[in-house]
């Protein structure tokens, strides 16, 4: 029999496909649950679960970071969001939003106030003033709140109708207007119209060729029918933005059903204003995405260039600044983003991580040595199979971890430390399913999901247990060893050594590791240094792991390395 001794001292891949276990270049795991990889390598069980509410039913969460020191969680159920500081209750507002419209929300942020957009609901701004909060729908009118500030288009629809106005039923102000065919619909009311140097609102619905409108100044009947005006961008016919992001202090948003690839850019400092005015530098911008596909704008975000993702591809709008008359549009990618719901891509160490709309990648989107061209790296190309059809995403700044929501209620986490070579995939685990994601003031939040019971909970490094009574089931697999290109028909294990630090309690290959008794007094930190095993029994089938830590008790166990000694035959 040859004998073999084999230490793996890095984990720093964590959890990898069964296609990559015997790349000698990979430091990984055949299967790591509720466990971290350390910055070092090493593996630690994850933190705990702490209770924060029990909540009316499902929800979605977000974060409201007003400054480094005033942070708050927003839950989102139905037609109703609760702000939460940390583990205390605030406020709760009236939202427009129901349980099923939650997975289109997207937001961005800016100083005391929030900007939502939905495809179907105007957006909604949230607003801190003193101590409490406010929810209302976004202005697109000046101060006065008499003038429309919307971008405006002509719509194919519009083509050959025209428009007879005749006087109105509802004073000096309101006109009649009559199209030459069928075009008008119920959800043309709120709709601006502009013709000449006149801009009206729809204020009622009448038949398909007849409404009212109100005009925002006197005006004088125009002799002749209008055969040429422009509709408001945004509306409830036409659709409203579906993603939203400040970028040189313009507000920008992006698609809308009826022009999926419609870009809209308020005036400089002027976030209410979408007028494009007289096309001086520091007016509002309208621009689309043209490509030989249908591109549907899914998010955008501002970085050194404000990059647009689409269902087809990745853009970047580069100039320096941003002018009405000096717009550059590229394309630079073609993997294509989640369409349907919304996934906020995250910013990780200045790059800006995306899922793609295969929901099997989780992309990373960083300009190459030039600095001219975007490349979308694959961040789980070793681990594929743990990313299923992901529902929220969020990253921890403080503690490095990408958190990927599955479908599956289980969440798919990444440790990474470029400067250190850590890249390790993980799976979380709990006594339900993760439903929702947040980053709050450096605390990591989740929704829970139990029997059809909705929780608010947070994760704990205090916390050993979750929600106080379940255990945490952690376990770490080695991948199968390679034999030189042999293939063993009989495998022995003589012994397992494990370099330990602050740990209480563990089982490897199903045998309780032997500690010393001082090390379960409450004043100690557990035990520290190198302890073995031997005997631990035989294993046939060589291309399985030859080990497998695991446990459930709620003690703490970190691991720097793990050596198996042994004997072959082939």
């Amino acid at each position: 029999m040859t004998e073999f001794i084999h230490t793996q001292n890095s984990f720093a891949n964590g959890e990898i496909a069964p296609e990559f276990y015997l790349n000698k270049n990979i430091s990984g795991l055949a299967h790591l649950e509720n466990m971290d990889v350390l910055a070092g390598g090493g593996l630690t069980l994850r933190p705990g679960l702490v209770d924060v509410a029990v909540l009316s039913g499902a929800a979605r969460i977000f974060s409201f970071d007003i400054s480094q020191q005033e942070n708050y969680i927003l839950v989102f159920t139905n037609f109703t969001v609760s702000i939460y500081s940390n583990d205390t209750l605030v406020q709760t507002l009236v939202s427009p939003w129901s349980t099923e419209s939650l997975s289109k929300i997207q937001f961005t942020g800016r100083g005391d106030s929030m900007i939502f957009v939905h495809p179907d609901i105007c957006p909604y701004i949230l607003t801190k003033s003193g101590n409490s909060f406010s929810l209302g729908i976004f202005s697109f009118y000046d101060s006065t709140g008499i003038y429309p500030q919307f971008p405006l288009m002509k719509y194919d629809e519009m083509r050959g109708i025209s428009i007879t106005l005749t006087s109105g039923p509802y004073g000096s102000m309101s006109a009649v207007f009559t199209a030459s065919g069928n075009y008008w619909t119920s959800s043309n009311v709120g709709t601006i119209v502009q013709f000449g140097n006149q801009t009206w609102e729809i204020i009622e619905y009448v038949n398909p060729t007849v409404v009212y409108a109100k005009s925002v100044e006197e005006y004088t009947l125009p002799g002749t029918a209008i055969t040429d005006w422009l509709e408001s961008a945004f509306d409830s016919r036409h659709g409203w933005p579906r993603s939203v992001t400040f970028h040189q202090d313009r507000l920008v948003f992006g698609g809308t059903y009826y022009n999926p690839g419609g870009i809209w850019m308020s005036q400089t400092g002027e976030h209410h204003n979408f007028n494009a005015g007289t096309g001086l530098d520091d007016e509002a911008i309208t621009t689309t995405l043209l490509s030989k596909e249908r591109q549907e704008i899914c998010n955008l975000i501002s970085s050194d260039k404000l990059q647009v993702l689409t269902s087809h591809g990745e853009w970047a709008i580069a100039n320096q600044p941003l002018t009405p008359s000096n717009i550059n549009i590229k394309q630079h990618t073609t993997v294509g983003s989640v369409t349907g719901y919304s996934l906020t891509p995250q910013k990780i160490e200045g790059e800006t991580v995306f899922v793609s709309n295969t929901m099997k990648d989780i992309r990373k989107l960083s300009l190459d040595t030039l600095g001219d061209k975007y490349n979308a790296d694959d961040l789980c190309i070793f681990a594929k199979h743990l990313i299923n059809e992901p529902t929220d995403i969020a990253y921890n700044k403080v503690s490095k971890q990408l958190y990927i929501v599955n479908k599956n209620g289980d969440i798919a986490v990444l440790n990474q430390n470029t400067n250190l070579g850590i890249s390790a995939w993980a799976r979380y685990t709990t006594y339900g399913k993760f439903t929702s994601v947040a980053i709050s003031g450096g605390e990591t939040f989740v929704i829970i999901e139990n029997n059809s019971t909705y929780k608010l909970a947070k994760f704990s490094h205090t916390a050993l247990t979750d929600s106080t009574t379940y255990k945490i089931e952690f376990s770490a697999s080695g991948v199968p060893m390679n034999f030189s290109g042999h293939r063993p028909v009989h495998l022995r294990l003589r012994k397992i050594s494990l370099r330990l630090m602050n740990t209480k309690s563990a089982f490897i290959n199903n045998m309780r590791i032997e500690l010393p008794n001082e090390v379960y007094l409450p004043s100690s930190p557990g035990f520290s240094g190198d302890i073995s095993m031997n005997m631990l029994g035989s294993q046939i089938d060589e291309s399985t792991p030859l080990w497998t830590l695991h446990g459930d008790e709620p003690m703490p166990i970190t691991v720097f390395s793990v050596t198996i000694y042994g004997q072959y035959e082939i």
